[in-house]
Parts: structure tokens; C-alpha cells; sequence
């Protein structure tokens, strides 16, 4: 049986594995996809791009990536290690650090020429770089670390609401280099974001409708799960007549599948009606990020 101390260096190990993983794919996109299709991302690392581009234009060079990002996230990541978590800050400098260093390093490879392949595409690669990052318990930076801190003191899902404020940047960099490379820029940032809402879904929210001849075991396997309560209703079937026990609890969408099976384990016969949840007012509980 493994001790705590394996468990955290384990848990260390496998976060800074999938981190350095996302690192080497977000580098990769940014020269392949980005770089040579000329988009501009959203966020801080479309800004650092911008800021390159605005450089190379004025002055004929371009300013190390790293050290634009680096600059740029300074604030954020003080924000983020006062009031979102110590270690998820730390890894999410790790990950801002090595993504910017490979992508210094590493030589410019068109893929293909097509924009709109290029766009989509590297949406796609974006989107899963920084999902393999959120999964480790970290972020990209810049807007990621907005986004988070959004959702964490506000419980509202916001990653479109950052899609917003990214088409607002793409805008501007549109009145300076062309229209065409802004709106191809706009359709990376819509597929990266599309692609994210839909796989990571911690700050998303699902309503579970549990009738259950076992109320009591199956509150056990929600509370013991995911720390959430549930409000049980006495109901009546309509066909047999037979007084039956509903369960409503509020759930995140990313807990439902693991819950689910426990149901299922727990009473074979339950009835379980999921629907997903828009809003939310009141308590919930959030796991916290470190």
C-alpha cells in the first residue's frame, strides 16, 4: 500500500508529465499552425504575438516569445497564487515557461497552406494543449488564469465569455495587419473554445433526479464522491401506486459518469434522470484546485 508521501510524488510526477506534454504540444501549434498561417490567437499569447508582429514591423526583429509572456501574465499569476492556489500557479508557470522556451527554439513547419485547414485545425491542437494542462491541475496563462478565477469566485462557466473579449483583440490586430488573417484568427479561437467548453467540463453543472428504493446508500455514494448534498422528496408512481423516494442533487458534470456507476452499483433498479444545469444560485461546493 503506497504512503502519502508516493501518493504526492506520484501526483507530482504525473502532473508535471502531462504538463511538459501540453508544453511541447502548445509550442508545436504555435509554430506550425500559427506562426505560419500568420493568425493571432486570443489571449495573452495572441497579445505576445501581436506585440512580435508590431515589432517586426517597426523595428525588424521580433522580441523573444518567453519573455513578452512572461511579462504580460505578471499580474495574473500574482492574482492566481493569492486567491486560486499556490501549486496550480507554480505549474501553470511551469507550463508558460516551457511552452515560451520551446517555442523560441524550435524552427517554423508549415503543415499546409489551406487557412481555413490551418484555423481549424490549429483551434483544435490549442484546445487540447491547454485541456491536457487544465486536467494537470494548471493553465496556459494570461486569460486561462482570468477565466479560472471567474468561475471559481463567481461560479459562472466563462470560457465564452473570454471568446468575447479574445474577438475584441483579433479585431484590433484586423485594423492593423488585414482583415483576412484577423477573421481566419477568429475561427482558431471559435474552434479552440468550442472544442474546450465541450471536454472540460469542472465548472459545468448537472442535476441528477434519483428515484431509488435505497435512498439512504445512494446519498452516501453522492456526499462521499463529490462533498455534495441532496434533498430527498417522497413521490408516488402514478402506474403502481407505490409511495417511491426521488433524490435531487446538483452535481458537477465532470463527477456525473464516476457517481452514475456507483448508482448503478449501489441500487440496480434505481431510475436516474440527468439534466444539464444553466444556472445556479446558492451554495455549491468547488473542489479547490491544489
Amino acid at each position: 500500500m503506497k504512503t502519502k508521501v508516493e501518493n504526492a510524488m506520484l501526483d507530482t510526477a504525473k502532473r508535471t508529465i502531462m504538463i511538459l506534454l501540453a508544453s511541447v504540444l502548445m509550442a508545436v501549434n504555435l509554430k506550425t499552425f500559427v506562426r505560419t498561417g500568420g493568425l493571432i490567437p486570443g489571449g495573452f499569447t495572441g497579445l505576445t504575438r501581436l506585440i512580435q508582429e508590431i515589432c517586426d514591423l517597426a523595428w525588424g526583429f521580433e522580441p523573444p516569445f518567453t519573455l513578452i509572456n512572461l511579462t504580460l501574465n505578471a499580474i495574473p499569476i500574482v492574482v492566481s497564487f493569492k486567491f486560486i492556489g499556490k501549486k496550480f500557479t507554480l505549474y501553470s508557470c511551469l507550463m508558460i515557461v516551457v511552452s515560451g522556451l520551446i517555442t523560441d527554439f524550435i524552427p517554423s513547419y508549415a503543415v499546409t497552406t489551406d487557412m481555413l485547414l490551418v484555423s481549424v485545425f490549429g483551434g483544435l491542437f490549442n484546445a487540447l494543449a491547454m485541456i491536457i494542462c487544465l486536467m494537470a491541475g494548471a493553465t496556459a496563462g494570461g486569460t486561462d488564469f482570468i477565466a479560472i478565477f471567474l468561475s471559481e469566485k463567481m461560479d459562472i462557466d466563462s470560457w465564452n465569455y473570454i471568446f468575447m473579449g479574445n474577438v475584441v483583440i483579433l479585431g484590433i490586430a484586423g485594423a492593423l495587419f488585414g482583415w483576412d488573417k484577423a477573421l481566419y484568427s477568429i475561427i482558431f479561437q471559435f474552434t479552440s473554445t468550442q472544442v474546450l467548453h465541450a471536454l472540460h467540463r469542472r465548472y459545468q453543472k448537472q442535476t441528477l433526479l434519483i428515484v431509488t428504493k435505497k435512498p439512504d446508500e445512494v446519498y452516501e455514494v453522492i456526499k462521499d464522491m463529490t462533498n455534495h448534498d441532496a434533498t430527498l422528496i417522497k413521490g408516488e408512481g402514478c402506474y403502481m401506486k407505490q409511495e417511491c423516494n426521488i433524490l435531487y442533487s446538483v452535481v458537477g458534470r465532470d463527477e456525473v459518469r464516476k457517481v452514475l456507476n456507483r448508482v448503478r452499483e449501489t441500487d440496480p433498479a434505481a431510475f436516474v434522470n440527468m439534466i444539464r444545469t444553466e444556472s445556479l444560485a446558492g451554495r455549491f461546493y468547488q473542489r479547490p484546485n491544489d
